[in-house]
């Protein structure tokens, strides 16, 4: 079970909300995340959409925050247009989102109203991609020395 914790970012909310309502319009952008900075500054981003598989909001946020010199994400929410609300990322996501930020919070909907939940927990025995990359320096060459 998901640990839940109480403390919710509703500035997060409304900030993605804000986004999904004014930049998403058609069926290119129906989806808008945004993300808490560890230094407090809020990211935002769009979905694109394509038949062929677009990236996520939540994928095209970590672009967009790289380009802006942010590498560390406290928390991130999306929130779906037409005031379809919080919306949880979806495996893909989850899983790069572990992998860029193993400490991430995620913004979820629940009956209750939104959570925050541990990204760890949104994958339970999960496979970790830094976690079996080889250390380049306990790599010894092949062949004579």
């Amino acid at each position: 079970m998901a640990m839940q914790t109480d403390r919710v970012d509703h500035e997060l909310i409304r900030a993605a909300a804000h986004v999904a309502a004014t930049r998403c319009r058609g069926d290119n952008h129906t989806m808008a995340a945004a993300a808490r900075a560890r230094d407090g500054r809020i990211i935002t981003a769009v979905n694109a959409y394509h038949f062929t598989g677009g990236p996520c909001a939540e994928l095209v946020l970590i672009g967009t925050a790289a380009a802006q010199g942010v590498y560390e994400l406290d928390a991130i929410v999306a929130v779906g247009d037409r005031d379809r609300g919080v919306v949880p990322p979806c495996g893909r996501c989850r899983q790069v989102l572990l992998d860029y930020f193993p400490a991430l919070e995620v913004i979820v909907a629940t009956t209750d109203g939104p959570r925050t939940i541990p990204v760890s927990d949104l994958l339970p025995e999960s496979y970790i991609w830094a976690d079996h990359q080889l250390d380049t320096d306990e790599i010894t060459p092949l062949g004579p020395s």
